[in-house]
């Protein structure tokens, strides 16, 4: 089963939607024992860093994700699942995030339209198989205005071009998080979650 936590922020209905679509044993949850039952967990987002943090504080569920996340267990962030991974965002000042990787979480320039929303396009630097026979250059839909800084460019998976070329997607042992959409995101988009389902099930 995956979970997908539902912590207050975002559209959950559409990822467990999506999810279900690809053939996936899906559900929504929000207490610990769910979560570490799971055998693959989901964390959606849209919205503040600060509030995402806030809300899943006040559920008491940092520290379970951190923990299940660290054991090994397939997880695939999106969105704000994304940013959440890092050691903070510049956010309002600094906002704390999990800490599971090390890098922070920037705002795009003022130079650009913010938010950045639209399709735009992936560019591999690394094919895990949770890309399995996603093209190169297939375009996914966004809706953001910070991304993620990582250390470590060794975990990034694809890149995308904004004015400047951001990290869209990382990728680092059973860590999946992707600052797209995918259950927005039409056919490739349902790939992607179809072959992180695959995964799940192994």
């Amino acid at each position: 089963m995956i979970a997908i936590i539902d912590y207050g922020m975002g559209n959950l209905g559409s990822v467990f939607k999506a999810l279900e679509g690809v053939g996936c044993d899906v559900r929504i949850v929000d207490t610990v024992k769910d979560i570490s039952d799971a055998d693959g967990i989901v964390l959606p987002g849209v919205g503040a860093m600060s509030a995402a943090m806030n809300n899943l504080e006040r559920h008491g569920l940092i520290e379970t994700v951190i923990g299940q996340i660290k054991s090994g267990k397939p997880f695939l962030g999106i969105c704000l699942g994304l940013q959440m991974l890092f050691e903070y965002s510049e956010e309002g000042g600094r906002v704390d995030g999990l800490g599971v990787l090390k890098g922070k979480v920037a705002r795009f320039t003022d130079e650009l339209k913010v938010p950045h929303m639209g399709w735009n396009q992936l560019n591999f630097k690394k094919r895990p198989d949770v890309v399995e026979g996603i093209p190169e250059g297939s375009f996914f839909y966004f809706v953001h205005s910070f991304y993620v800084v990582p250390d470590d460019d060794d975990v990034v998976m694809t890149t995308t071009d904004y004015g400047i070329d951001f990290v869209s997607s990382i990728s680092v042992d059973n860590i999946t998080a992707v600052q797209f959409h995918p259950e927005k995101s039409q056919k490739w988009g349902l790939k992607l979650l179809e072959n992180f389902g695959r995964s799940v099930g192994k």
